[in-house]
């Protein structure tokens, strides 16, 4: 990833994904929102090949095989792999943070931003803010 696309780049989370797509859920205008601004601001939106994963787990099962199956097959934007070392960030993130709930894949999605600089997400996991290391949107 170049420096240029780096400075770009804002990590989708699957709580994004899903507030767009589900218009009964209660942060659906925020996402929407968030998501013009964004478009605006010509980002690239990505996601980790965990986070795709997770994405696709949580639109089977909120919204059916059929939308999640639509959303996978479409491709919205790049899911990049996630390196050796950064596997062994999230963990360290999972052994010391003894005092928060952070999934494996939020510990993989936060060490994957600090090694790739990637300083904005657009997440409503609260986990992110809890994090403090990134500018979280909306």
């Amino acid at each position: 990833m170049s420096a240029d696309e780096k400075s770009r780049s804002v990590l989708i989370d699957s709580s994004a994904v899903l507030a767009l797509l589900d218009r009964s859920d209660g942060a659906h205008g925020r996402a929407v929102k968030t998501a013009r601004l964004l478009a605006e601001e010509r980002v690239v939106l990505l996601q980790t090949t965990y986070l795709r994963v997770e994405t696709h787990g949580l639109l089977v099962g909120r919204l059916g095989h059929a939308v999640a199956r639509a959303w996978l097959l479409a491709r919205p934007f790049p899911a990049l792999a996630v390196a050796p070392d950064v596997e062994a960030r999230a963990w360290q993130i999972v052994a010391t943070h003894v005092d928060k709930a952070y999934s494996l894949c939020d510990a993989l999605t936060f060490a994957f931003m600090e090694v790739h600089r990637i300083r904005r997400a657009f997440a409503l996991d609260r986990h992110f803010r809890q994090y403090g290391r990134f500018q979280v949107m909306p």
